[in-house]
């Protein structure tokens, strides 16, 4: 079940004894990496505690739809944005009534309204109750306008009838709603990417840098955790928010990018997008540094070779698939091809910064992608969450396939 790894998942527990089994539900849930949060409606705490839940889910179990603190910001909008998935278990026959109306008077109802995720309900209920023609037209009503329905399973009831109206065990209800999420091309790995500039300080006011806005690097994180990887960033001093899932760390120098991305080792990809200093000031001045006299105009600084982050991490014994970027202002390919072969890279992006269009700050970016097996493969000017989504797909693929 990768499918659930770092979903975010409301759990709703409505109204019905079967809501102890809410609390395997999110067990099985978490057991596959998903974020869980619980939403309980008044009834549904009648028959277990949201202490419980809160132990289980290892987060607060949201209660009130007119909650001030969190409606001070629009908490509810917030919670139904935030989810990949609303799982209603159990979904009693009232609920299901209630949603089918669009009522919307309580938290859980309108999350139900507010989110654009789909939404999928665990029936539980009498056997009587299940197969009443209202319940079952509320059903039909209901899978019709594109909610998910997980059962009910047939069997002995708490009121000792037995038939249709069981809610599912919770193994099945984390498979059913495994099920409803597409595998990802990069579902389950752990991709680690360099954006951005660093910068190699000259004294306490002044330092050397580039023009690297991270903006490729950043689009890169966010596609490749919509592929479904955990991602790591690690950006040097930049002016971007983070993206949605994403772990940022932030650096300044070159030999801080160099030790964030050994302590986030090991990683299964290795996309070096940051534009990192090759040398730095031998010695940082202590103080400001002043004109002097005795060197009439200019300034002699000694500057000494950083550390290869790409070329480091591409030598590990547990090396990662490793894609580097050659930012190039003349002879691109030749330049890129020179450096897949010497940091010992499984392809290298190349892109001509001499271009303003797609150069350092620009918005777009036109790339060629030079691999050691397939050759050469160009992507046309486009944005650059385009081209990161569009890069993401191809590495993914070559990943899979490697």
């Amino acid at each position: 079940m990768q499918r659930l790894y770092r979903k975010r998942i409301i759990v709703g527990v409505g109204g019905g004894i079967a809501a102890y089994k809410s609390a395997e539900l999110i067990r099985r849930l978490k057991d596959q990496d998903a974020d869980v949060r619980v939403v309980m409606t008044k009834a549904g705490q009648e028959f277990i505690t949201p202490l419980t839940l809160q132990a289980l889910s290892g987060h607060p179990v949201h209660l009130n739809l007119l909650d001030p603190a969190a409606e001070a910001g629009m908490g509810h909008i917030d919670l139904a944005r935030w989810a990949d998935m609303i799982l209603i278990a159990p979904a009693t026959a009232d609920l299901m009534a209630r949603l089918t109306q669009g009522v919307a008077d309580d938290l859980l109802t309108t999350l139900v309204l507010a989110t654009d995720a789909p939404v999928a309900l665990a029936p539980a209920m009498n056997q009587a109750m299940w197969r009443d023609p209202a319940t079952q037209a509320n059903a039909e009503l209901l899978r019709s306008r594109g909610f998910h329905l997980f059962g009910p399973a047939a069997g002995s009831q708490a009121c000792g009838d037995v038939g249709l109206g069981r809610m599912l065990e919770a193994e099945q209800l984390a498979q059913c709603a495994a099920d409803c999420f597409q595998c990802k091309a990069l579902t389950g790995k752990h991709v680690l990417i360099t954006a951005g500039p660093t910068q190699e300080n000259i004294d306490p006011v002044r330092y050397i840098t580039n023009h690297s806005s991270g903006k490729m690097g950043f689009a890169l994180a966010e596609a490749a955790a919509e592929a479904g990887a955990k991602v790591t960033l690690i950006s040097g001093p930049v002016h971007l928010p983070t993206p949605d899932r994403v772990e940022r760390i932030n650096v300044v120098s070159a030999r801080d990018m160099l030790a964030a991305c050994e302590a986030a080792m090991p990683c299964d990809l290795l996309i070096a997008a940051a534009a990192v200093a090759d040398y730095r000031p031998e010695v940082v001045a202590q103080h400001k540094l002043k004109k002097d006299p005795s060197t009439g105009d200019g300034l002699l600084l000694q500057m000494v070779r950083n550390p290869d982050i790409l070329a480091t991490l591409a030598s590990r014994p547990d090396r990662p698939f490793s894609v580097g970027f050659a930012a190039e202002t003349q002879n691109l390919l030749e330049y890129a091809s020179r450096k897949l072969k010497d940091k010992n890279l499984d392809l290298i992006v190349a892109n001509d910064v001499a271009n303003p269009t797609i150069g350092f700050n620009s918005e777009e970016n036109a790339i060629t992608i030079i691999d050691r097996e397939l050759g050469q493969t160009s992507f046309t000017q486009t944005s650059k969450s385009k081209i990161a989504r569009q890069l993401v797909s191809f590495i993914a693929d070559r990943l899979n396939r490697s």
